[in-house]
């Protein structure tokens, strides 16, 4: 049984508004256990950290590995407010992450069913259960406010 995937969707909305707010693109991940515990949070930060693997599905990673001592992440959820990109959707494979929640689809770069299904590829050796669709539009409107925003600055250089 997972835990209320809303409640963590909540946290990693929370997580996304903080790289909004740093001019990042926002992005934010929360991993849980199967009790609901949050392990760990993140927010992209590939700008602040000058660092192109700086997603935050990689950074909720690397810090729950850290946490919980192991790079083994079994029975846990990865909640993600936005469809994850082909590198993270692979790390959460090698993390045998069971089950992946998120919010908005990526058509233009999402690895879990838009334009890429990684989590169900049977060449793979680990499959993950996905749930999509969770909290979307709230998930939607904040990557459209940091477009549009980042449009009109591009419009007034």
């Amino acid at each position: 049984m997972y835990p209320d995937l809303y409640c963590l969707m909540k946290e990693a909305l929370k997580e996304a508004e903080k790289g909004l707010k740093s001019g990042e693109v926002p992005v934010g991940a929360v991993l849980a256990g199967s009790d609901g515990r949050i392990v760990a949070k993140a927010h992209n930060q590939p700008i602040s950290l000058n660092d192109p693997t700086a997603h935050a599905e990689i950074l909720v990673l690397r810090k729950a590995g850290s946490a919980l001592q192991n790079y083994r992440l079994n029975n846990t959820v990865l909640v993600v407010t936005v469809e994850p990109c082909l590198m993270c959707m692979a790390a959460a494979i090698n993390a045998r992450i069971p089950m992946l929640a998120f919010g908005a689809n990526d058509p233009k770069g999402g690895a879990a069913g838009s334009l890429y299904n990684l989590a169900s590829d049977n060449r793979l050796n680990h499959r993950i259960e996905i749930s999509s669709g969770i909290m979307e539009e709230e998930s939607r409107i904040l990557m459209q406010e940091f477009f549009r925003v980042r449009r009109k600055k591009a419009r007034s250089l």
